[in-house]
């Protein structure tokens, strides 16, 4: 089990029982998770039997195992099993909504500004093959409270609108959007609402029957610390007919009665090696059991340290904090003070910091804001000025002095900015 003291800040159990390299400040859970050494045993498990006998494992064996996967996992959030589909990632899911809806031309579809590139990308690829239009939800940033980004969402709504493409969490903000209120409202306006749940799963309690959406897209291999490329796609029951998978296979054309379309095309869409998707229920397990109270307490602990490190980055950086308490999940986001600043120079000065922070031993991101893409795409003038955020993640081995070491490391490179 893991736990910390309070007074010294230092964790009572080992980094060890994750597969990082001890050496590092590992503040940057959150871009691509990692994994319980516990967990790649269990994955190399499955792999030997993969190996030993893959006609029998996959074409025999392996239906069965993913339907014990999915049971597993709609378990945890809170879905039936029949209406999830395994995905490498959520970008994979995200995807395979936006290739399969049915947009026309003149359509409008919704995104926000904070939005994850990829999924924007994808948006933008969609809409463009139907001659329909991207319109983008501008969400304040720092942000009081989640009315701002409720009405933010709901006010670029309108009789056109078929699609809204909303992030659990948002990715360079961490920002948990009040995805609860959105989706009904946006539903009974006859908006389909796509989900991206990239962090959602293992950071926020899930419980998709209640919520609802048309679709959502989680990954696995972030705050479940399941091996990469393990991920979900919800995809609510009346809306499975229309849902396509990436890679046409077999599934389209087997005669098979026993189990729905969807199953069939998304649980074998050609050779792949599955053992990741398998290691996710002992994953699920694994992580529950490290902490006493189980998964609602591990994540009430990491929302905690989470706030705490925020808290302790914004006093010496001299910088508000930017989002209240409840939009902060296991991640937060903190403006290091020296902008606004031309894209060049605030590249030059991210670079110059990460530089710094490497040569620490330091692993975390250093985020631009507003992001530099919406520039590109024209939907941000081309002399928009630029902040410099950190984005900092709370895992179960974290605690509080690796914080107040980052701040420190900070606040260096930005006491020329502090007031007075």
């Amino acid at each position: 089990m893991l736990d910390s003291n309070s007074q010294t800040g230092k964790p009572a159990s080992p980094i060890a029982e994750w597969a990082l390299d001890p050496t590092v400040t590992f503040l940057n859970h959150g871009s691509f998770g990692a994994c319980l050494r516990a967990i790649l045993e269990v994955q190399r498990g499955w792999r030997d039997k993969l190996e030993s006998q893959p006609v029998r494992f996959l074409a025999r064996d392996l239906e069965d195992l993913l339907d014990w996967t999915r049971s597993e996992i709609g378990s945890f959030v809170g879905a039936d099993a029949d209406d999830l589909a395994l995905m490498q990632n959520a970008t994979a899911g995200v995807n395979t909504v936006l290739r399969s809806v049915d947009l026309q031309r003149g359509d409008e579809v919704i995104a926000t500004d904070h939005a994850y590139n990829s999924s924007l990308n994808a948006l933008r690829f969609a809409a463009a093959r139907a001659g329909a239009k991207v319109v983008l939800a501008r969400i304040p940033f720092p942000t009081p409270s989640p009315d701002e980004s409720y009405e933010a969402i709901m006010s670029v709504v309108t009789d056109k609108t078929r699609l809204a493409m909303i992030e659990h969490v948002t990715s360079p903000t961490a920002l948990v959007l009040p995805i609860e209120r959105l989706i009904p409202e946006l539903q009974s306006k006859g908006v389909d609402v796509l989900v991206d749940g990239a962090h959602g799963p293992g950071m926020i309690p899930l419980r998709l029957r209640q919520l609802a959406p048309a679709y959502y897209a989680g990954n696995c291999h972030k705050w479940l610390c399941a091996p990469k490329g393990t991920a979900f796609l919800f995809v609510r029951r009346d809306r499975q007919a229309m849902i396509k998978p990436l890679s046409i296979a077999s599934g389209s054309n087997d005669t098979r009665m026993d189990r729905s379309r969807f199953r069939l095309e998304f649980d074998w869409s050609g050779t792949l090696d599955p053992t990741g998707y398998l290691t996710v229920p002992a994953a699920i397990d694994g992580l529950g059991e490290m902490t006493p109270g189980g998964w609602p307490a591990l994540i009430s602990a990491n929302h905690q340290l989470a706030m705490s490190a925020r808290d302790v980055l914004a006093e010496a950086l001299h910088t508000p904090v930017q989002a209240p308490d409840s939009m902060t999940g296991s991640m937060a986001s903190i403006r290091i003070p020296g902008g606004p600043s031309t894209r060049a120079e605030m590249f030059r000065r991210k670079e110059m910091i990460e530089a710094a922070l490497r040569g620490r031993r330091f692993e975390v991101p250093l985020i631009p804001w507003p992001s530099p893409w919406l520039v590109d795409s024209g939907d941000l003038p081309k002399d928009q000025q630029f902040d410099l955020l950190v984005r900092i993640s709370a895992q179960a081995y974290n605690f509080i002095g690796q914080y107040q070491r980052l701040a420190s490391i900070l606040a260096g490179f930005a006491g020329a900015n502090r007031p007075g």
